[in-house]
Order: structure tokens, then C-alpha cells, then sequence
């Protein structure tokens, strides 16, 4: 087969058609990009899910009188509380937070954010923070346990079990992850439908030449091969786009967007690594979808 002959009909065939061409090509990206902003998506939760996996602890926070009083819990209320957490077999360990210790995790926590200038030591509870045991690879058992002994005791202002609140962080990284999932799809068909009218209006402008080819002994497969490279340049060049856009997207948008609660360690950082490794899987995406949907119009409703 002559890899000039497919050369130049793949070169009359972009420059003829090069407006749906670009259409293809921009249509094609930004459904990768969705596919790809999904796929980040789906890497920060597993990510989140690592790092808070051995962090997630039960808070029971004391009122505003014991922690006050009782730095170092060693008054009857704070130590009492403190005996029960420990002599629960769910529980593996507790830690005292004072007042004061409390303030300087807040500012920790919250540093160059105005809301850090607002706090006083005085304003923050003492905490008691528990650390649960692991049965069958889970905590609920204790930490439901917990709460269950802990409510309603004197002294007691709150328990909060840290895996409600990180639940909710899953539940808006779930949410992003469905929704660009879902213009993605909306796009993908856009897109396949351009790519198929592309073909078909490609291959009818050339529907002349392709019939002398035909009368002369070519065979349909070399006759179809310059349509299919099209639209597989198209896919990658689309992908090529799309990877683009998610750099672009990451130093512009992301790095800002999340930079004070991945330095704060909240969430880990969306990192260069990852977005160049999801941009990378969308390169043979966009190719095979293009390929194929460009092979199915030629065999179903094109005749070359």
C-alpha cells in the first residue's frame, strides 16, 4: 500500500472539510476534557480516601466550664470521661487537647486565611480525640460505640465522628465526578455524530476518484484507509486539546481554587504527575473512539 497515496488523501480530505473539521476536533476535546476532569475526580477521592484512612478519629469536645478549668484533665469530670474512653476495648488510645493546644492547630490549620485572626483560645473547646481499633477494616463499631457513651454525659458538649464529616467531602467529590461524567457523555454523542457526518461528507467529495480506484482493482479497505486516518488525527489532535485544557486548567484554576486546604493537608494536592498521566490516557481514547466510529459510518452508510 502506498503511504503517499494515504498521505495526500488524508491532507485533501482535512483541508477540504476544515471547518467541520475543526468543529470535530473542538467538540472531541471537550468531551475528553470532561472525561478527563472525571478522571482526576475519581484520583483525588481514592487519594483522600488513603490519607484519611489511618487520620479518622472520634472528637468529643467538653463543655465551656470544664475546659476552662482543666487544662491537663486531671479535674473529676474530664478524667473520669477519659477513664471510660480508655477502658473501652474499641478504643485504641485517647489524646487531651487543651484550650490552648487546641488554638495553636487552628492556626495551624487555617494559616494565612483571615479566619485565623478571628479565633481565641478561650473561643475553642477542649477535646478529647479517640482513636478507634479496627475490626474487619472498619471503625464504625467505635465509633458509634463512642458516641452512644459519650452523649449526653456532664461535661460533654459534643462528639463528633470525623468520618460524617469527611463523607461529605466524598459526597461533593462524588458529585463532581457525576456531573462531568455526564457532560461528557453529552458531548461524546456530539461528537460522534461529527465525526460521522465529517466521514460522510468527506467521502462523498471524493466519491469520484474512489469509484475509478474501485473499477481499477483496489480493494474497499485501501479506499477506506485515508477516511479512517482522518478521523483518528482528528480524536488525537482533540485529545491533544484536551490535554492542554487540564494543564492549563490546573495552574490557572485548581492550584488556586484548592491551594489552602491541600496545604493544610485536608485534601491531597491535585499534582502535575497526575493531570499529564490522565491527559496521556486520552490520547488512545480519542484515537480508538474516533477510529471506530469513522470505521462503523464507512461499512453502514458509506459505499468505497
Amino acid at each position: 500500500m502506498r503511504t503517499d497515496f494515504v498521505l495526500r488523501e488524508v491532507t485533501t480530505g482535512l483541508r477540504r472539510n476544515v471547518t467541520m473539521t475543526a468543529a470535530m476536533v473542538l467538540t472531541t476535546a471537550i468531551s475528553l476534557l470532561m472525561v478527563g476532569t472525571g478522571l482526576l475526580a475519581v484520583k483525588t477521592i481514592d487519594a483522600t480516601e488513603s490519607l484519611y484512612s489511618d487520620r479518622l478519629e472520634v472528637r468529643v469536645a467538653l463543655t465551656q466550664d470544664v475546659s476552662v478549668a482543666d487544662s491537663d484533665c486531671s479535674q473529676p469530670i474530664c478524667s473520669g470521661l477519659l477513664a471510660v474512653l480508655e477502658n473501652s476495648p474499641l478504643v485504641a488510645g485517647v489524646e487531651y487537647e487543651n484550650q490552648e493546644q487546641a488554638y495553636q492547630r487552628f492556626q495551624e490549620l487555617f494559616a494565612g486565611q483571615s479566619v485565623a485572626d478571628l479565633a481565641r483560645p478561650q473561643s475553642l473547646p477542649a477535646t478529647l480525640r479517640v482513636k478507634l481499633v479496627e475490626q474487619n477494616g472498619s471503625t464504625e463499631a467505635g465509633a458509634s460505640a463512642v458516641k452512644q457513651a459519650m452523649e449526653g454525659q456532664v461535661g460533654v458538649r459534643t462528639v463528633i465522628d470525623q468520618r460524617d464529616v469527611v463523607a461529605k467531602l466524598f459526597d461533593f467529590l462524588g458529585g463532581v465526578r457525576n456531573v462531568t461524567f455526564a457532560l461528557a457523555l453529552v458531548q461524546a454523542i456530539a461528537a460522534l455524530l461529527l465525526i460521522s457526518n465529517t466521514v460522510q461528507v468527506s467521502a462523498y467529495t471524493r466519491r469520484t476518484e474512489v469509484g475509478v480506484m474501485r473499477l481499477v482493482g483496489a480493494t474497499r479497505w485501501y479506499t477506506q484507509l485515508p477516511f479512517l486516518v482522518e478521523a483518528v488525527l482528528t480524536g488525537v489532535a482533540g485529545a491533544v486539546l484536551a490535554g492542554v485544557g487540564l494543564v492549563v486548567g490546573k495552574v490557572a484554576f485548581i492550584d488556586s481554587l484548592l491551594a489552602g486546604i491541600a496545604q493544610n493537608g485536608v485534601i491531597p494536592p491535585v499534582t502535575l504527575v497526575d493531570v499529564l498521566a490522565v491527559s496521556a490516557y486520552l490520547v488512545p481514547i480519542g484515537a480508538v473512539i474516533a477510529g471506530v466510529t469513522g470505521y462503523v459510518t464507512l461499512r453502514l452508510y458509506v459505499k468505497v
